[in-house]
């Protein structure tokens, strides 16, 4: 009997060892639970994120306990990359945004426009009904398709009244980033410099890859089977996310 027993106790400890590595080193799984990315995540979105994509730091371990002093492997992100870091207030909250701004960038909003490197990105109505949320709110909202300097297009949303209009030029930090929320009036961001500000480069987690498993929260919970018609998003299972 206790051979049995530390036998399975074994199998336990080297399941749990493959399964760090595996969260730490290749996948993670994460929730979405704010309205911040709307229109491209989704309250009730889980999706994977992948480690390797830029390197390893601290905090790609469980609850940062990573051995690690500084990243490891980096690879520079791309402007558009939808990214898990933690925030630098606490260095313990996980966000998930937008990629604007790479070190030495210049961005700033003049007029509700955004500016990058004093350069004006593109943006064009898209004339497409969407249920856009902040909070518990529907909120009346303009689609935009945005076009990044590296050509990477992707949509956001503004309100149509009392939209953010302007703002101080941001200029990035050397090793730091700039990170938008797509629900722009609805985000807080790299924008609110007291709560989330720049980013270093250890504090990110990896890039958001796919959408394997969705659901309507607002519905119900996913043990009402009797209304997983209206609480599954199956269109959104295994979605790749831009």
């Amino acid at each position: 009997m206790k051979k049995i027993i530390l036998e399975n106790l074994k199998t336990i400890l080297y399941a749990l060892i493959i399964a760090i590595l595996i969260r730490s080193l290749l996948l993670q799984p994460f929730y979405i639970p704010s309205s911040s990315m709307e229109p491209s995540l989704l309250v009730g979105d889980r999706l994977f994120v992948t480690k390797l994509s830029y390197g390893y730091s601290k905090h790609s371990f469980p609850f940062s306990l990573g051995p690690i002093k500084n990243r490891i492997f980096f690879s520079e992100p791309e402007r558009g990359d939808i990214i898990v870091f933690k925030t630098p207030a606490d260095n313990r909250t996980d966000y998930i945004k937008r990629l604007i701004g790479l070190p030495g960038d210049k961005i700033q909003f003049i007029d509700g426009n955004l500016y990058l490197n004093n350069v004006e990105i593109l943006r064009s109505k898209i004339n497409k009904n969407f249920e856009i949320y902040c909070g518990n709110m529907i909120i009346d909202t303009v689609i935009f398709k945005e076009t990044l300097l590296n050509e990477k297009e992707y949509l956001t949303t503004y309100y149509k009244k009392g939209s953010y209009k302007n703002s101080d030029e941001y200029l990035v930090p050397k090793d730091h980033y700039f990170f938008l929320g797509d629900n722009r009036d609805c985000s807080k961001d790299s924008r609110f410099l007291s709560s989330v500000g720049y980013v270093h480069k250890d504090n990110l987690i990896g890039k958001a890859q796919f959408i394997f498993f969705s659901t309507n929260i607002r519905e119900g919970s996913v043990f009402n089977f009797w209304n997983w018609k209206n609480i599954l998003r199956i269109e959104r299972f295994f979605k790749k996310i831009i």
